[in-house]
């Protein structure tokens, strides 16, 4: 019994930078990523849902790829950079593009889902300047809106493509 009381009192030290600033503590080696950026950092835009990964809501960006919070181990961003949906603001707090792209083509209602669809549509444009409704279709697989039936998202992914596109810019 003792060995697994040691077990339970272990910690891990967590060195990562999280929308730009350093985060350095001592955290516990199950605690998920989601709950150290919403109970210790306290950016509650990324949300919890499912708790199993196939929802959406929970998506950051790790290192520039998109990840579930949820099923991530806090402690495996050791050393990395997470963007949370806070974080894809610009320092002048203007939105991000794609953020802009949802709010003008009213792709979100309720906003639950807001971090995986803008977190997919990002990654997707980057590597798709100019999708089909195909790939945007594919690229919001693993993401669960309750309230818009898609369309109002396809549209807002496909004119963040069309601004993207006007704009010159294909970068993240």
């Amino acid at each position: 019994m003792s060995e697994i009381h040691e077990i339970l009192e272990e910690t891990a030290f967590l060195q990562c930078k999280v929308n730009g600033v350093s985060f350095e503590e001592e955290i516990h080696p199950s605690m998920s990523l989601l709950d150290l950026l919403r109970e210790e950092l306290k950016l509650t835009g990324t949300h919890m849902g499912c708790m199993t990964g196939h929802c959406g809501a929970c998506t950051v960006s790790v290192d520039g790829r998109i990840i579930k919070s949820c099923i991530t181990p806090a402690a495996s961003v050791q050393r990395k950079k997470v963007i949370t949906i806070e974080g894809l603001a610009g320092a002048d707090d203007s939105l991000h593009p794609v953020q802009e792209a949802f709010c003008e083509a009213s792709g979100f209602q309720c906003g639950y889902c807001a971090p995986g669809m803008v977190f997919s549509t990002v990654e997707l444009l980057n590597e798709h300047p100019d999708p089909s409704d195909a790939q945007i279709r594919k690229a919001l697989t693993g993401n669960l809106c309750r309230c818009t039936g898609y369309q109002s998202i396809v549209r807002s992914v496909r004119q963040a493509a069309n601004q993207k596109t006007a704009s010159g810019d294909h970068s993240e």
